[in-house]
Parts: C-alpha cells; sequence; structure tokens
C-alpha cells in the first residue's frame, strides 16, 4: 500500500509540474520513486509516464512552434537515446544521478540569481545538435531529455513559448523513441504493466491543470519556475543518491 501510494503521488506531482513546465517529469517522479522502485523499473515508468503527459500537454499546448529550430535538437537526440538505453543495465545509477544533481544544484541557482543572463550565441545548429545528442543519451537512461535542452534554451535566452515548444516536442519525441528501445530491448516487462496502467491514469488530470496554469504566467516568472524546478531537481537527486554511495564506499 504504502508503495502504491508514492507511486501515484510521484505521478500526480510530476504530472503538474510537467504540465506547468513542459519538462521535469522524470526528475520529479524519481525524487519519489527512487525510495520504493527497483532502478529498472522506475526508469521505465518516468519514460512511460513523461511520454504520457509530453502527448497530453502537446495537444492542448501548441504555442510557439518552429521547426527550423527543433530540428538538429531531434537528431542529435535520434542518436543518443539508442546509446543511453544500451548504457541503462551496466550504469552505475547512483553515480549518475549524483554528478547530474550536482552540475544543477551549481549551476541553476546561479543563472536564478543574475539579474540579466548572458545569451549564448555561439555554435548554432551544431551545438543544438550536440545538445539534443546529450539529452537523447539521458533520456535513454531514465527520461531525463529535457534537463540539457531547458538549459540551453535558457541560455539562448528564447521566449518562454519558443523554449516550450522546442523542450515539449523534443522530449515528445525523444521519449517514444526511449520507449520503443525499451520495448525492444525487452526492458519493459508483463508484470510492469499495472504499474504503468497507475501511471498513465493518475497523470491525466495534473498535466491538464498545468498547462492551464502555464498559459497566465509571464516570462520572469516561467525562467524562475524553470530554473527553481531544475535546482530543486537536482537536490532530490543527491538526497537519493549521496547516502548510498556513503554507504557503499
Amino acid at each position: 500500500m504504502e508503495t502504491l501510494a508514492v507511486l501515484v503521488l510521484g505521478a500526480v506531482v510530476a504530472g503538474f509540474v510537467q504540465g506547468l513546465s513542459g519538462f521535469a517529469f522524470s526528475m520529479v517522479a524519481m525524487s519519489f520513486w527512487v525510495w520504493v522502485l527497483e532502478p529498472h523499473l522506475a526508469a521505465a515508468l518516468a519514460v512511460f509516464g513523461s511520454l504520457t503527459g509530453q502527448v497530453l500537454a502537446a495537444v492542448t499546448m501548441r504555442r510557439g512552434f518552429n521547426a527550423a529550430l527543433l530540428w538538429p535538437f531531434i537528431l542529435g537526440g535520434l542518436v543518443g537515446v539508442p546509446v543511453g538505453a544500451s548504457l541503462l543495465p551496466h550504469l552505475n545509477a547512483h553515480w549518475f544521478k549524483a554528478l547530474l544533481g550536482t552540475l544543477l544544484v551549481c549551476w541553476c541557482p546561479a543563472m536564478l540569481m543574475a539579474r540579466s543572463l548572458p545569451r549564448v550565441r555561439w555554435g548554432g545548429r551544431t551545438a543544438d545538435a550536440v545538445v539534443g545528442l546529450c539529452g537523447g543519451v539521458m533520456g535513454g537512461i531514465g527520461g531525463f531529455t529535457g534537463v540539457l535542452p531547458t538549459l540551453w534554451c535558457t541560455l539562448r535566452g528564447l521566449p518562454k513559448d519558443t523554449q516550450r515548444a522546442v523542450v515539449q516536442n523534443f522530449n515528445l519525441a525523444m521519449l517514444a523513441v526511449a520507449m520503443a528501445t525499451y520495448l525492444a530491448k525487452g526492458l519493459v516487462t508483463r508484470d510492469m504493466l499495472p504499474a504503468f496502467g497507475i501511471v498513465a491514469t493518475a497523470v491525466l488530470v495534473p498535466v491538464l491543470l498545468g498547462t492551464r496554469l502555464y498559459i497566465g504566467i509571464s516570462e520572469v516568472r516561467f525562467r524562475q519556475i524553470v530554473l527553481g524546478l531544475l535546482t530543486l531537481s537536482g537536490g532530490a537527486l543527491l538526497v537519493a543518491s549521496v547516502p548510498r554511495l556513503l554507504a557503499s564506499a
């Protein structure tokens, strides 16, 4: 019963956050699920829950779409997702979470406190494709597709609707590929299906509520929400990973 409650609560909170920001389902959900679920089950559920939320959000939120801006991220991500899925069975998940969490809690607060962020103008589409590649690898590992593209779009200084459209559609494409890769590699088993059904049901209303709230927020508030969520996600990853690394040392 406790596991079921944590599974539902994680999906509800993560669904709302994803609906509001366009990303971060896996980060938020993992901060709940890592305590009660096996790592491979949690990773598969994170990818599935993220994908479900992105489909819902994409249907209800269609602002700022720019295909020319999006395609380099997509091409890079398509290369990265199979790499990440192949790494998953061999990866030390605790080290991965600790390193990613450290990056987020160090970098995002500095960006949040800066009065004005220096915009990154170098790299062009090649840099976008590299960021997409890295996002794809992280998506294959556990559904963390949106973290690096979100940071990159924030540094680029993209308007909130454009940024959300890039991250949301990139996430949707990469998560679909990640889910297909998980299925092809046998990482999703029959006994996981009841948990998949619970997560799919739990995210429906929270995602829609989050998208409704997004419409009324300003550019500045959106940036604060995004960077704040990334910081909290990093902290949650550190809380989940560092004690286990210390215990195994």
